[in-house]
């Protein structure tokens, strides 16, 4: 039997984005002069993929004007946004437990660029083995592939693998690859969805986590 591992969702799971998140949102918009939902609305995009939230948002398939916003987005994310952010609370202490299990990666939807510079400036690198995210072009965008790519990359074992996030996106990426999954009910999804997706255990805070694996692990 392989050794366990644990993998992170970083936005709604690590850190709480919201603030960088909205306002290269209404930024982008702005520029292609669409409105934007107020900062409350906005929650429910942390998570998917930005072409998917563009799709919405702007209320087309049209490929040209998704990739326009994209772009309009990562010009203040890449200045600004990544920084508007913060660790929640329990978060350092949670991975200083965690650390003894195996190793720790991240996995998000979030440019691997931008959330490699995310952890580091936040002081959370020396936790964690890896960090993956999604490439240009959209390679990567599905986190099922992701997850697919970061447990053959690692060498990882699905069964002693668990994935904690706080989206139905980071709970069927794990199911789809056969990891089991912890919601974390700390960040932006709700229990319900976070039950209906096929999360294996629900998690109310960082503190409580460790435990959680524990449980899990055996």
């Amino acid at each position: 039997m392989g050794a366990p591992a644990l993998v992170f969702d970083l936005d709604g799971t690590l850190t709480d984005p919201l603030p960088g998140i909205a306002g290269c949102l209404r930024y982008a918009l702005g520029r292609l002069d669409r409105p934007c939902p107020d900062d409350d609305a906005l929650g429910i995009y942390i998570g998917p993929p930005l072409r998917g939230t563009f799709a919405t948002l702007l209320g087309t398939t049209d490929h040209t004007l998704i990739e326009a916003a994209l772009r309009f987005y990562r010009e203040r994310f890449a200045a600004v946004g990544l920084f508007e952010n913060r660790v929640y609370d329990g978060v350092p202490g949670m991975l200083d437990r965690l650390q003894v299990v195996g190793p720790l990666l991240v996995a998000t939807s979030k440019m691997a660029e931008y959330a490699e510079r995310i952890v580091r400036h936040f002081g959370l690198s020396s936790y964690f083995a890896g960090v993956y995210g999604a490439e240009p072009g959209g390679h990567f965008d599905d986190k099922a592939d992701l997850l697919a790519h970061l447990v053959r990359r690692e060498r990882l074992t699905a069964e002693r693998t668990i994935m904690i996030g706080d989206r139905v996106f980071d709970v069927a990426a794990a199911r789809a690859n056969g990891l089991r999954a912890i919601g974390a009910l700390w960040g932006y999804g709700s229990e319900r969805e976070l039950r209906e997706a096929g999360a294996t255990q629900l998690c109310a805070t960082p503190e409580a986590l460790p435990s959680v694996v524990a449980q899990l692990l055996g």
